[in-house]
């Protein structure tokens, strides 16, 4: 499939600034195109633009001309296919079989040729031991994605787009779905939006790199690409292969203090069936912890039960006394136990213990970033003027100010994933959990996510990362805890 841009741009309704805005390139049939730019350069939204699921004019203007094969996207729902960089979204029936035969059933595809295309799509990605009753909701976040590959790669469509497939993958899953669309013939037009660079760039002929301001940084084979421009990309945020970090200022670990410790824990959703059992570990303050292990492994699990947001199936959570709140009356049939944040209320933890989620939209409840900030001091009953200076703060610390009206569900990946370590960081928690805190940041970003953990260590606080990060990994695994591994 031909693609053609020219002068191209789109603004998200109720927005001033344009999300994208005069872009031009042409694309030709079976070219393999990596799509860079900063966080908030409007990646994602191009990609949707392409998929023709944008929107009408009630959702936003469009400027400029896209088309696919003469045609504007619109036309052409059906020929494509658009991996999104939220997994749960592109999850929509309950068994995994049925969900990778989804859109093959759309399109009428004959019944015979459906289940053995399912089946070498879940091979491809590594689901393949999976049965095809297995349930969807049961996967992890990166069994998702993974599923989400499955479904667009068994279409076998003509234009292919892919949005972040290995954010929140492992090792093995990254190299996994690195050789399944490797694999594709050259029938399929292939455009991917990535910050991991140098896991693609030997898939790809050509890297487009959207300037944030309009129009493209940079257009070429990826080799030129990065020789010619790579002072103005590592200033804009892009991830140049070979480049080396700054010198961060990771303070050294004060393990005088365990915050929290677990001894004997059992972890899962069902008493029958736990995921971990006998799990013994401590988080002592000022430290950075890292759980790491294989997609499925109970990794997020663990960090849940241990921020006392899901009962532990067995064993014990002990909280520091310093971090233990007053005791509670008896209220809605249980009594709190001060050392035990499974039993917690939500008031006690929020000033205690804090939880990044790994979908940054299941803790968005304002209309505003701005609100959205402010949530947490304003149940704290913070007065105004505290309130305003505290999030006027974050928004700068953040790289949110300019978004501070925007609606939290309209942000880039990135954007959403800065503004709920915000909510978080707000009521200045000593224990603090993130899940994929790294997720769909910019080297420069990404760069300010991990000072802003360092100044957390030097406040005495406690940060424990569930994280594939291999950069993150060298500079902050201070204490490792490894599940399933």
């Amino acid at each position: 499939m031909r693609i053609e841009l020219d002068g191209w741009g789109w603004r998200h309704a109720a927005r001033r600034s344009w999300a994208v805005h005069d872009v031009t390139f042409t694309v030709e049939p079976g070219e393999r195109v990596l799509l860079l730019g900063a966080s908030g350069a409007g990646k994602s939204t191009l990609l949707h633009a392409l998929a023709g699921v944008l929107g009408g004019a009630d959702e936003g203007d469009e400027a400029g001309r896209m088309l696919l094969d003469g045609q504007h996207p619109t036309r052409r729902r059906g020929e494509v296919g658009l991996v999104l960089q939220d997994p749960q979204a592109s999850v929509v029936l309950a068994r995994v079989g049925d969900d990778v035969a989804f859109g093959l059933e759309n399109l009428g595809t004959p019944p015979g040729e459906i289940w053995p295309r399912v089946r070498t799509a879940l091979d491809a990605v590594g689901l393949g031991a999976l049965p095809l009753d297995h349930s969807t909701s049961a996967l992890s976040g990166g069994q998702q994605q993974r599923l989400a590959i499955a479904g667009a790669l068994a279409m076998r469509t003509s234009l292919l787009l892919l949005d972040e497939p290995t954010a929140n993958l492992d090792p093995v899953g990254i190299a996994e779905v690195h050789d399944a669309v490797e694999g594709l013939d050259r029938d399929t037009t292939l455009i991917i939006v990535e910050h991991r660079v140098d896991t693609w760039v030997d898939v790809v002929d050509r890297v487009i790199v959207l300037d944030r301001n309009a129009g493209l940084l940079a257009d070429g084979p990826p080799a030129a690409v990065f020789a010619r421009h790579r002072d103005t990309l590592l200033a804009a945020g892009v991830w140049v292969p070979g480049s080396t970090l700054p010198e961060l200022g990771i303070p050294a670990p004060e393990a005088d203090e365990v915050l929290l410790a677990s001894e004997g824990l059992s972890i899962g959703y069902a008493e029958s069936s736990p995921v971990r059992t006998g799990i013994d570990l401590q988080l002592p303050a000022a430290t950075s912890t890292v759980i790491t292990g294989p997609n499925g492994a109970g990794k997020t699990t663990l960090a849940l039960t241990l921020a006392g947001l899901m009962p532990r199936l067995g064993g014990t959570i002990r909280a520091a006394e310093t971090l233990q709140p007053p005791p509670r009356r008896r209220r809605f049939g249980r009594t709190p136990t001060p050392h035990d944040p499974t039993t917690w209320r939500s008031r006690d933890l929020l000033t205690r213990i804090g939880t990044v989620f790994q979908h940054p939209e299941h803790q968005f409840v304002a209309a505003t970033v701005r609100d959205e900030l402010a949530v947490g001091l304003r149940a704290l009953d913070w007065d105004e003027k505290r309130t305003e200076e505290r999030v006027g703060e974050l928004l700068e610390t953040l790289h949110l100010t300019a978004l501070a009206q925007a609606n939290p569900f309209s942000l880039s990946g990135g954007e959403k994933r800065r503004l709920s370590v915000g909510t978080v960081l707000a009521t200045g928690p000593r224990l603090i959990f993130l899940d994929e805190p790294t997720f769909g940041q910019d080297r420069r970003t990404w760069i300010d996510l991990v000072q802003l953990i360092a100044r957390m260590l030097d406040e005495r606080r406690a940060v424990v990362s569930v994280t594939h990060d291999a950069n993150f990994l060298a500079v902050l695994a201070q204490q490792r805890i490894r599940v399933g591994a």
